[in-house]
């Protein structure tokens, strides 16, 4: 029904609005219409209407069907792509299937820019990788989850080194936190109940992640709650998070050694003093032992080799 196109962005009204800005195309019937099949003499498929190949809404519509059938409960993607790609998979969906909906929830994602408000395109100078993070940062990708996990999705986010630092620097916090009960002798806990429905309220709110981390917080450092409940509920909770709770184990992984802490700082204070030779011997005195040091906005960072 022509009164469902559009739903995503507004429905009949706006549709109406929109569609007297289309241009004319005298290839189509319609100037509204959208391409299921197009043709190419050279490349493609052959078939009855003629050699081509799919449009591009029907290439998701099809994978979409195949793996996860005619109907699906949550469709992901960028704000981009509502008005045509998403409105368009609704429309040849459901037409061919005859079933309502082709989808129950659709999640849009705003824009990730990068440095000055710019968006970050995969073909613009301004892309950044996770292979960069890690490798000219020194950066966990799980950092970078985190980070994504502070903001709701529909929220744009800026990328700036500094804040992804700041979310290593929270991540590893909350790590710690964690690392304390798994070093300390516990049974075998349960999840708890009030902050098990806490955060699924927050998650079940469009995926309000920002507050759902404030019940990750406020449970690890709750001092009426046993070690091993608060464990066995943060494990349930990064069942959702993917944060890697469950990879932590020994404290010595995670703990920088004394010695090397000191060296540390003996280092900033070289550094204070501008002693810039005694701060590159100090540095590869700390390298010589197995962990690198990382200058950043917010002091020193330490991490083992």
């Amino acid at each position: 029904k022509m009164f469902d196109y559009g739903v995503l962005w507004g429905g009949k009204k706006n549709w109406d609005e929109s569609r007297a800005r289309i241009s004319e195309n005298p290839e189509k019937r319609k100037p509204e219409d959208f391409a299921l099949w197009k043709f190419n003499p050279k490349i493609g498929f052959d078939c009855e209407w003629g050699k081509g190949f799919p449009g591009w809404h029907i290439e998701c519509s099809a994978m979409g069907i195949k793996f996860l059938g005619e109907q699906f409960d949550i469709h992901t993607g960028g704000i981009d792509h509502i008005a045509t790609h998403h409105t368009n998979e609704i429309a040849q969906s459901e037409c061919a299937t005859g079933k309502k909906p082709f989808v129950k929830f659709w999640m849009h994602n705003e824009f990730l820019d990068i440095g000055k408000g710019e968006k970050m395109a995969k073909s613009g100078e301004n892309f950044i990788t996770l292979d960069a993070v890690v490798k000219k940062k020194n950066i966990d990708p799980i950092a970078y989850r985190f980070w994504l996990l502070m903001a709701n999705y529909r929220t744009k986010v800026n990328f700036i080194w500094e804040a992804l630092e700041g979310a290593e620097t929270a991540l590893k916090r909350l790590y710690s936190l964690y690392i304390e009960l798994v070093n300390s002798p516990t049974t075998e806990g349960k999840v708890n109940k009030e902050y098990q429905k806490k955060f699924k309220e927050f998650i079940e709110d469009d995926l309000d992640t920002p507050r759902a981390l404030t019940v990750l917080w406020d449970i690890l450092k709750d001092k009426n709650i046993s070690n091993a409940d608060k464990k066995t509920t943060v494990l349930d909770f990064d069942k959702v998070f993917g944060l890697g709770f469950k990879n932590l184990k020994k404290v010595k992984e995670n703990i920088i050694p004394k010695n090397i802490k000191l060296l540390t700082e003996e280092r900033e204070q070289a550094r204070q003093n501008k002693d810039w030779k005694q701060s590159d011997e100090l540095r590869e005195k700390i390298n010589s032992l197995g962990y690198k040091i990382r200058d950043t906005t917010k002091g020193q960072k330490i991490s083992k080799i």
